[in-house]
């Protein structure tokens, strides 16, 4: 089996009864992302709508009412792990009738479960998870088949194939005294992890399950003790289990900076709250057992633009000149980001991975999330990170509020801290442009190419800076303004 993004898993699972086709829906639910599409297959009869059923309630957390949609066509559900549109596609007399129903909405936005699936041709996006529901030798008995590509094949075997991963979790639990509490799903990201809340007598923890080899869990608990040592906040481990990927977290809740500013909470607030921290992780010196990021490190960042975002529009590989002379523009510009001592940098850290801690004080109100992939980098990372945030319109006035607030703090070299502001949101923004387009071709993930204008745009400001002339004139040649929010050929409009 692998994950590469031609291969195809195939498993066959006998289901011996109702309990058991449960059983496997709950197991795919503890793992789907918004993005993700279930094709269900089979006969009238076959169970499809009952794994739905089962499918829907572990998301939800509770039994659900799940009415099959043979009439209305599209049922939604708001669930822990995002929403979920369950389709069945039986009276769909076209395939472009399917377009009114808000499938492309589902798709980018939703998990989608749909049955009769086949209505759609090739609409049905590539990567979807086929499981295919056929009578067993028992009335309750089914023969399931599944087939799947990219993330999908690489998680089937630990989440779906013999349930060796799911005994694995359940005696991780129990020795740790959350056997018997109820686990839910919690929303995920795109990499292979998954988290679940368990939830017994007032209280809750947070089951993270990256499954090796795909994810490692020590860079996060390294990361997670010195956040916690230098007095921030960083969620408690409470157990672990480094050989298999499990660890027990403490629950900060489901207070995001995003879910609060959606809410209409006071945006200038919680972005200051977010930088006071970044001050503060900033006085502390660099842990001395960190790899830096600089260097090559530093030049490979935006090289996804030539391996991946140049081949999906082109349909070949970039040609050799024209990526010689990509490494050659960042060459010249790239020095400019090691001009201040070096600090630790999160590398995610935006509204998504920031948690509203009100009972705390200080800088530890702010809790802090995803992480693992911290370096000894620049200062103006995070804050690059924090505010050209391509997820979440950050307006031009609050980003120089902060910028300011930020330099007031530090009484770091204004215009120096500005151009190398300007070239690491250049770099970072320019290799989150080429990740898009491999999230969708490697990983069947197109829910992500919706950020892609959003990020063009703060990419384009950083260019704008005088520093950035010879990489502009770069993308300016082979990705000429007019032409960056053309669509992929093979994408879905």
């Amino acid at each position: 089996m692998t994950g590469t993004d031609s291969a195809v898993f195939r498993l066959n699972l006998d289901l011996a009864d109702l309990d058991a086709t449960a059983r496997l829906a709950r197991r795919l639910a503890r793992v789907a992302v918004p993005g993700d599409v279930i094709a269900l297959e089979g006969d009238l009869g076959a169970g499809k709508t009952a794994f739905a059923r089962a499918f829907i309630s572990a998301a939800t957390g509770a039994e659900t009412e799940v009415p099959s949609p043979t009439f209305t066509l599209v049922q939604t559900y708001e669930t822990h792990i995002g929403p979920i549109w369950h389709f069945d596609l039986y009276r769909l007399s076209a395939a472009e009738e399917a377009r009114e129903l808000g499938l492309d909405e589902a798709f980018a936005e939703g998990i989608s479960l749909i049955e009769w699936p086949e209505r759609l041709g090739p609409q049905l996006p590539p990567k979807a998870l086929t499981l295919r529901l056929e009578m067993g030798a028992d009335e309750d008995a089914r023969r399931a088949t599944l087939e799947a590509k990219g993330r999908w094949a690489a998680l089937l075997q630990g989440a779906a194939g013999d349930g060796s991963r799911n005994r694995a979790i359940e005696a991780f639990l129990a020795t740790h005294g959350w056997g018997d509490a109820p686990r839910r799903p919690v929303s995920g990201d795109a990499s292979f992890r998954h988290y679940e809340r368990l939830s017994r007598d007032g209280r809750s923890v947070v089951l993270m399950d990256a499954p090796p080899p795909q994810e490692d869990v020590r860079p996060f608990i390294r990361i997670d003790e010195i956040l916690c040592r230098l007095g921030f906040s960083a969620p408690e481990i409470l157990a672990r289990d480094t050989d298999q990927g499990f660890l027990l977290l403490e629950d900060f809740g489901d207070a995001t900076f995003t879910r609060l500013l959606a809410a209409g909470g006071d945006e200038t607030a919680l972005y200051a709250a977010a930088v006071d921290v970044l001050v503060a992780l900033h006085r502390h010196p660099a842990p001395a057992d960190l790899p830096t990021y600089g260097g090559e490190l530093l030049l490979e960042a935006p090289e996804l633009i030539v391996d991946w975002y140049l081949p999906a529009r082109d349909g070949r590989p970039t040609p050799e000149p024209v990526r010689a002379a990509f490494r050659a523009a960042w060459s010249q510009v790239l020095p400019l980001v090691g001009r201040f001592p070096p600090v630790l940098t999160l590398r995610d850290y935006h509204a998504d991975n920031l948690m509203w801690l009100p009972e705390r004080e200080g800088v530890r109100r702010v809790g802090l999330l995803d992480f693992q992939d911290a370096l000894i980098g620049s200062p103006a990372y995070d804050l690059v990170s924090l505010l050209q945030d391509v997820r979440r319109e950050v307006s031009a006035a609050l980003e120089e509020a902060m910028i300011r607030r930020y330099l007031d703090a530090t009484r770091l070299d204004e215009a120096m801290f500005r151009e190398t502001y300007a070239v690491v949101g250049a770099f970072r923004n320019a290799r989150i442009t080429g990740l898009w387009p491999r999230l969708w071709k490697r990983d069947g993930r197109p829910r992500y190419l919706r950020f892609r204008p959003r990020t063009w745009a703060v990419l384009e400001r950083d260019l704008a800076h005088p520093a950035l002339a010879p990489v502009r004139a770069w993308f300016d040649r082979e990705m000429p303004p007019a032409t960056r929010l053309e669509p992929f050929p093979g994408e879905m409009p």
